[in-house]
């Protein structure tokens, strides 16, 4: 059954190893490369950090992270963020996808750790500023 979450303009259904993101507003939705990274509009990301850490909370999350090795769910897995002045939004290279069906981006619920360590990093060092 999955499991599913709001925060802010965030929605995010939790199921078996996946987490699936969607984002209600259209225009400043994230931009996905399939299999490649994503890039989140720089207003969007707090909203994005608390959402990580909401799933993070969830028992899926942790029978997830429960069936893979212990090294799962390390930041390595994705770049440093970068700040694009242009386009306003923060690029991100790692392992999400696309999901069609509900126009939004899938990430493997092992690899929110690492994604949600890089934002908050990010933020943290007011590295867009």
């Amino acid at each position: 059954m999955p499991t599913r979450t709001t925060v802010a303009d965030w929605t995010i259904t939790a199921s078996g190893d996946t987490a699936t993101f969607t984002h209600a507003a259209s225009s400043g939705a994230p931009r996905v490369q399939d299999g490649r990274g994503l890039a989140v509009a720089e207003t969007d990301l707090a909203a994005l950090d608390k959402a990580l850490g909401e799933v993070m909370k969830l028992p899926v999350y942790w029978l997830a992270r429960a069936r893979r090795e212990a090294g799962a769910g390390d930041a390595a897995v994705w770049s440093e963020p970068r700040f694009d002045p242009v386009d306003e939004f923060v690029h991100l290279t790692g392992p999400c996808r696309l999901d069609e069906p509900a126009a939004g981006f899938a990430i493997d619920l092992v690899h929110l750790r690492g994604l949600r360590i890089r934002i908050a990093s990010f933020r943290a060092a007011g590295a867009h500023r």
